[in-house]
């Protein structure tokens, strides 16, 4: 069963999400904030996280972002839930990582549908992972030499890392989808964002990268060796 970590300082919300997400078959962790999330994270790590983006203490946004920058935390599918309005928040959240956001009010079978999406992205992400381990030669490289390659092809869920480039994890993970062809639209409907974040998302990574269009961005890639994986998932 799949773990998530809802992250809400609305008592009654925790509650009634705790209840519809275990009735469809999730083992249910909360959190009133995001320095008791990152607590709840570090002891018992989910499949997913669900928080909202107001809280005392630590906001979502915060929490995202310390999630982000933690080994563990790079990967794990995020979804901010947030008041109808704070579109300032919602760009925000996809700058530091978040993979979804959900208005309030909510449909809760809305909210399964974005949950079981991201899960079968991560699973995807996971066989690449997979596959990735196996082209590693056991018999010339050690543990800790094999975690570092791994690291450095599949961080941010898109074969791009931070120390590589000078990219935020959504700007990565946009950075992989053009350099796998993808159209704004298509880009907009695979990471679940709109078709204006993911321009200013490409406008950021030419800007980082010195590049003009989308064209040599592609090259780049390719000159520096990151290709999509072979089957063309990202």
């Amino acid at each position: 069963m799949k773990k998530i970590l809802v992250v809400d300082d609305d008592p009654t919300l925790r509650t009634i999400l705790t209840r519809f997400l275990s009735k469809n078959g999730y083992i249910v962790k909360v959190a009133s904030s995001g320095i008791e999330a990152l607590t709840v994270f570090a002891q018992d790590p989910p499949d997913l996280v669900v928080s909202d983006v107001m809280m005392p203490k630590m906001n979502g946004l915060e929490f995202c972002r310390h999630l982000r920058a933690s080994r563990s935390g790079q990967l794990v599918p995020f979804i901010f839930l947030s008041a109808k309005g704070e579109l300032e928040d919602r760009i925000k959240g996809h700058s530091m990582g978040a993979d979804d956001y959900l208005a309030k009010p909510f449909e809760p079978r809305e909210l399964i549908a974005k949950i079981e999406s991201q899960l079968e992205r991560s699973r995807r992400i996971h066989l690449e992972m997979i596959r990735l381990m196996q082209k590693i030669d056991p018999t010339s490289t050690t543990a800790e030499d094999s975690e570092d390659i791994l690291t450095k092809e599949i961080n941010s869920s898109s074969g791009v890392t931070a120390a590589e480039l000078p990219l935020t994890p959504a700007e990565a993970r946009v950075f992989w989808e053009v350099i796998q062809g993808f159209t704004n639209k298509q880009i907009s409907e695979r990471l679940f964002i709109s078709p204006r974040t993911v321009q200013t998302h490409i406008s950021n990574i030419l800007n980082k990268l010195q590049l003009e269009n989308r064209s040599q961005l592609v090259r780049f890639a390719y000159e520096h060796g990151y290709k999509p994986p072979e089957d063309g998932t990202g």
